[in-house]
């Protein structure tokens, strides 16, 4: 990949995953979370499998010496949090989710103290309550009471596991064999989510739970395969790489940012002025926990 600055890089991976978030919802009424999250990380593997072939051929010793790292993190960022974020789209609201995902930087830096026993500093904890600020204004409408309306019920739960899972995904992407392709390594977590993910579209078969096969459905497993899954893993992972998943985590308090963006274009709601109050915060604290601190170094 040519070089890019990994934070626009983070900027277009929530944008594509903000529309991984409306795409789940929308299709619920004609595809399962299950089958929506194996066809479209099957897909994902048709597609990327002859552009990393090779580079899987080629260093396929690297993969089998790192085989156990590789497994984990196909598991989780391709098989689990997906499948949780589908089944919590179910019954929760897009509002409830995003609001969930957001709290994803702090979960982050939780789990970087854990396992790596990473420090946070000032300004990045100044610039998490900012942008943290910014997703509870916009998803409030900019009126703090409406946060009270929010109850935790099954689908909130599923998200909060989608949330512990991705964040110690990001957290353990600090062990990615820096030899291995990248494209070698996305094939091999897309193929061991798979694998991951096909016992369990089984039983969800042997359960009587089918799909439609209609527009909406295959639209639905064609964008979340591209964007979501190979488009924004790369972006992500190549992001993490280079800053690290603490600042990298910062940047998913875009996601309810891209949402009310795509609520307006798709379903003709308007603007309004905690919106962009909201995007201002959020912003803000972007830049308080990342581009602050490389201005002054």
């Amino acid at each position: 990949m040519p070089k890019v600055s990994p934070y626009l890089l983070l900027v277009l991976t929530t944008f594509f995953w903000a529309g991984n978030f409306v795409i789940g919802r929308a299709v619920n009424p004609y595809i399962p979370p299950i089958a929506l999250s194996f066809w479209r990380t099957l897909l994902g593997l048709i597609i990327i499998l002859p552009f990393a072939l090779p580079h899987i051929k080629q260093q396929f010793h690297i993969m089998r010496r790192h085989a156990v790292i590789i497994i984990t993190l196909g598991t989780l960022g391709v098989a689990g949090f997906n499948t949780f974020a589908y089944f919590a789209l179910q019954s929760t609201t897009a509002t409830n989710a995003v609001l969930l995902m957001s709290t994803t930087p702090i979960v982050i830096i939780l789990m970087s103290f854990i396992v790596l026993r990473h420090t946070i500093s000032l300004m990045q904890f100044v610039g998490v309550m900012i942008s943290l600020a910014g997703v509870v204004f916009i998803v409030s409408r900019g009126h703090l009471e409406n946060i009270l309306g929010l109850s935790l019920n099954q689908g909130d739960l599923w998200m909060l596991a989608a949330v512990l899972d991705w964040a110690l995904y990001s957290v353990l992407l600090r062990w990615r064999p820096a030899a291995l392709h990248g494209l070698a390594f996305l094939g091999g977590l897309v193929l061991v989510g798979t694998l991951a993910l096909t016992p369990l579209y089984l039983w969800e078969l042997q359960h009587g739970t089918h799909w439609e096969f209609s527009t909406p459905s295959v639209l639905g497993i064609t964008y979340t395969a591209i964007f979501p899954l190979l488009v924004a893993y790369i972006f992500w992972n190549r992001a993490v790489h280079e800053v690290g998943a603490n600042r990298a985590g910062q940047f998913l308090h875009l996601l309810p940012v891209f949402g009310t963006l795509f609520s307006t274009i798709f379903l003709g709601e308007k603007l309004y002025s905690y919106h962009y109050i909201g995007v201002v915060l959020v912003f803000t604290g972007i830049y308080f926990a990342t581009l602050w601190r490389s201005s002054k170094a």
